[in-house]
């Protein structure tokens, strides 16, 4: 059976995206979490991923290390992981690189944390930017193909790729117009994404250096977890 290699679900947008992705389509495998330690976490990761970086794979068949890469490889073995228009799968994989390469802005001042809400201290420009495309994205995909998902009626891996980004419009009420905050609630609502959140509150780790990045462009409003003794 594959074997899944995470981190942190509070923080780790990366492993989300082929976990929630395998498990909202029903394919089977193990889970092993790997906790974000202080400072550097190559040598730790580096013991099951060649890149010292989550998340990773281990298949019958070898290691895919890589979380689009993971996507794809996935698609060899489920016709669900893309839509099967031919158009709609192009868009798709075009959206999901664009998510993988850019929006830099959106993850380095709202870095993921699913169980805090933070109000942000101001919407820079740069931020302004990313989601303005972020929207004419969302936008485009929804009314091109119909809706409710990105590329049409059913939950596919361009949507996998995004619900990290839900997470993080939850967290930081970031300012989203009528059709892309309802495609958020959606993803939301997904049962997939409901139970990494909630394993996410479980988790008994925290990590000082990710946890203080999430309040560097605001204040804490509410942490849903339970306090630490």
């Amino acid at each position: 059976m594959n074997k899944l290699y995470i981190a942190n679900k509070v923080y780790s947008s990366w492993s989300l995206r082929p976990w929630v992705l395998m498990k909202q389509l029903l394919m089977k495998f193990d889970e092993v979490v790997v906790p974000f330690g202080e400072g550097s976490n190559w040598a730790a990761f580096r013991q099951f991923s060649p890149t010292g970086k989550v998340p990773c794979l281990h298949t019958d068949q070898g290691v895919v290390w890589d979380s689009l890469s993971i996507a794809e490889y996935l698609a060899e073995k489920n016709h669900r992981v893309w839509p099967n228009d031919t158009m709609a799968r192009a868009w798709a994989r075009c959206a999901a690189a664009e998510m993988h390469s850019g929006f830099a802005t959106l993850r380095s001042q709202c870095p993921m944390n699913c169980v805090i809400e933070v109000k942000l201290d101001q919407i820079s420009s740069q931020l302004q930017a990313d989601l303005n495309r972020l929207q004419e994205l969302w936008r485009e995909g929804l009314s091109r193909f119909g809706g409710p998902f990105l590329a049409g009626a059913e939950f596919t891996a361009v949507d996998a790729f995004f619900c990290p980004v839900a997470f993080r419009v939850q967290t930081y009420g970031l300012p989203l117009d009528e059709p892309c905050q309802a495609y958020v609630q959606r993803l939301l609502s997904l049962p997939a994404m409901q139970l990494w959140r909630e394993q996410a509150l479980q988790e008994p780790w925290r990590e000082e250096a990710h946890e203080q990045a999430c309040l560097a462009a605001g204040t804490l409003r509410r942490d849903h977890r339970t306090p630490q003794a």
